[in-house]
C-alpha cells in the first residue's frame, strides 16, 4: 500500500475518533473538561453542543474525504483546490489545533494535542507525496 493511502487512512482513523468524540458532546456526554478549552466541566452548554454536532456531522467527515481524495483512497476530481494545496491548509489547522490543545489550561483536554499533531503530520505527508 503507498505511504499516501496509509497516511490518508490512519488521518480519516484518527478524524472518526474525533467526530465519535465530537458527537459524544453534542449528545450530552459530561466531557465538557476534554474540549472547547475546557472551561465547560459536566454537559456542554447548549451552543457548543450544536458547534459539536456540526464538527461531528460535517467537519471532521469532510475534512476525512478530503484525506482519503489526496491520499489516492478515493477520487478527488471533485476537490474545489489541488489536493496538496488542501493537505497544507489542513496540516496548518491541525499544527494550530495540536498547539492550542497542548497549552489548554484542561489537563484533560491536552490529549487532543498528540492526536492533532499526528493527523497534521499525515496532512504534510500527503502535501509532499
Amino acid at each position: 500500500m503507498p505511504i499516501a493511502a496509509i497516511a490518508a487512512i490512519a488521518a480519516t482513523a484518527l478524524l472518526a475518533v474525533l467526530a465519535a468524540f465530537q458527537l459524544a458532546l453534542a449528545v450530552g456526554a459530561p466531557l465538557g473538561d476534554m474540549s472547547w478549552g475546557g472551561r465547560h466541566a459536566g454537559v456542554l452548554p447548549t451552543r457548543l453542543r450544536v458547534a459539536s454536532a456540526v464538527a461531528g456531522l460535517v467537519l471532521y467527515p469532510l475534512m476525512a474525504v478530503v484525506f482519503l481524495g489526496a491520499g489516492g483512497v478515493i477520487g478527488d476530481e471533485w476537490l474545489p483546490v489541488d489536493p496538496a494545496v488542501a493537505m497544507w491548509i489542513l496540516a496548518g489547522f491541525f499544527a494550530i489545533g495540536t498547539i492550542v490543545n497542548a497549552i489548554s489550561r484542561s489537563p484533560r483536554e491536552r490529549i487532543w494535542s498528540p492526536i492533532s499533531a499526528v493527523i497534521g503530520i499525515c496532512a504534510i505527508v500527503l502535501a509532499l507525496g
